[in-house]
Formats: structure tokens, sequence, C-alpha cells
């Protein structure tokens, strides 16, 4: 199994007086999930979109599924070598930036694209499927924010989840 390194996370706030803070620095290591092909790290969410600055949760305390009804998530993907997701899709506007190695991008017509370390992807409410063909882990930076669905003929295409 390849090395997965750690995330460090600073994450700043205001004191009583408003001064700006160091509110936590932590360092989490991503989760590998079940199948072995990628492991997943919550870094922060909101709870609504425009995010409320005031609300002091810890954004990782939150139940976020791929993406977080009417908010946003940041988490960190460690696809690794070999590793694929299922084909999926959510009513979200996803940035993708890849920080290491090289992931292959999927659409449903088979159309595939290959982003390397600095490639950004703007996901606007496609199906589609990540894959690592590399033999190094490719680590994914993923800004989900919720969008309203596509539509084709006056009809929202549904969103596909694993």
């Amino acid at each position: 199994m390849p090395k997965i390194s750690p995330i460090r996370r600073v994450v700043t706030g205001h004191n009583e007086q408003g001064k700006s803070l160091i509110q936590s620095d932590d360092e989490f290591t991503p989760d590998l999930n079940s199948n072995g092909d990628a492991a997943f790290s919550l870094l922060w969410t909101t709870a609504e979109v425009p995010a409320d600055n005031n609300d002091n949760t810890d954004g990782r305390d939150r139940d976020a599924g791929i993406t977080l009804y009417q908010g946003s998530v940041i988490r960190v993907v460690d696809m690794m070598p070999g590793g694929e997701s299922p084909m999926h899709r959510s009513n979200s506007i996803d940035y993708g930036i890849v920080l290491s190695g090289a992931v292959e991008l999927e659409m449903d017509d088979g159309e595939k694209q290959t982003l390397n370390a600095g490639d950004i992807c703007v996901q606007r409410g496609t199906v589609h499927l990540w894959r690592n063909t590399g033999d190094e882990v490719c680590r994914i930076i993923f800004v989900l924010t919720e969008a309203s669905p596509v539509e084709v003929n006056g009809e929202a295409l549904p969103e596909i989840h694993p």
C-alpha cells in the first residue's frame, strides 16, 4: 500500500475583541475507503452559501456526503494507483485541483482527459469518474458548492451517487 501523507489544516478566527487569531492547527491522515482505491479527508464544510463566518462550528463536524445541501465542502482525495471512482453526478459545482500525481477523468460518453499536478478541473454537474492510471498516489483537493441541477429539455438531470 502506498504511503498516504497527512494533511495539515490551519483555521483562523477572532478573539472577543475582534482580533484575528489562529483558532486551530491540526493534522489529519486521510481515511482509506473500503475498496482501498482512495483515501478521503474532509477538511471543512459550511452549512450555507454564502457562508456564515459567525458560525464557530468546526466544519469537519458537519455530516457531509459528496456535497452538503445548501452548503460547501472541501476535501482531500488520495487516489491510489489503479484506483477508480464509480460514475457519479451531484448537483454541485466542483473545483478539482491536482496537487500531485496524475488522474484520468472519464465522461459518460467515454471521452477521457488526463490531469497532472497543477491542473484544475471545473466539474459542472456532469456524470464522470476518476481513475488513477499511474504508479503513484494522486492527491486532489475538491471544493464543492451546491448548484441547481442541470436541465435538458426542461427536465432536471438526476444526481447519481455511488
